[in-house]
């Protein structure tokens, strides 16, 4: 008979979650030693609860937990490590600069001006540490927002064919989604069916669309 005992679940979940945040974060192992050098048991049951066990519900995709995340620590008045630690694997789920930035204002208007505004000091350190612009380019949605009314208006910023202008140009709304950093799904419908007559994935890069693909429905 052996005499190992069997991993604890929490041990377990630590593994996966530390493995997990080594994946977003490139220093991540250290980060996480120096963090919880002190108290390693709290950084077993914080890394596991965390990155292990919330990271892998399939109910929130990585990007809108990041945000729901990011916003409950500028909600809590946290400044310190956990929001340097979610800007970064928030970036490294896909979220843009652009949408961080929309984050911390949405949340200014529940937790209020103070803690909004300690939270966009310590951003400012962050964008320059991460060596990203500041203030950044607005987050894809509204680059894909102001690009699709520009067509409507027949003024293209690029070129795109036929399809696409015809598209854009008879579709009573529209629902947009931002898929990650850099791309966006438009679903396009007219005013008969429930169901999108079209469906366009874009490129953004900064501040402008750089590539559309159109999808007809069949």
């Amino acid at each position: 008979m052996s005499n190992k005992h069997p991993a604890s679940p929490m041990a377990t979940l630590y593994h996966e979650g530390r493995e997990t945040f080594i994946d977003l974060v490139p220093d991540g192992g250290a980060r996480l030693d120096a963090l919880f050098h002190t108290v390693p048991a709290l950084g077993e049951l914080a890394v596991g609860v965390v990155y292990g066990h919330l990271h892998s519900r399939p109910a929130l995709d990585p990007r809108l937990r990041e945000a729901v995340s990011f916003a409950a620590i500028i909600a809590a008045g946290i400044v310190g490590p956990p929001l340097s630690v979610h800007f970064k694997t928030g970036l490294a789920s896909g979220l843009a600069p652009g949408e961080v930035v929309e984050v911390l204002l949405q949340a200014s208007a529940f937790t209020g001006f103070p803690r909004a505004v300690a939270s966009a000091d310590q951003l400012n350190r962050l964008f320059d540490d991460a060596g990203l612009e500041s203030p950044p380019a607005p987050s894809p949605r509204t680059v894909v927002l102001e690009f699709c009314e520009k067509v409507r208006q027949g003024k293209p910023p690029i070129p795109v064919s036929t399809g696409i202008k015809r598209l854009l140009k008879q579709s009573e709304r529209f629902g947009v989604q931002a898929m990650a950093a850099q791309t966006v799904i438009v679903e396009c419908f007219d005013h008969e069916h429930s169901t999108p007559s079209g469906l366009l994935y874009l490129w953004v890069e900064g501040e402008q669309v750089s590539k559309v693909t159109l999808f007809k429905a069949q």
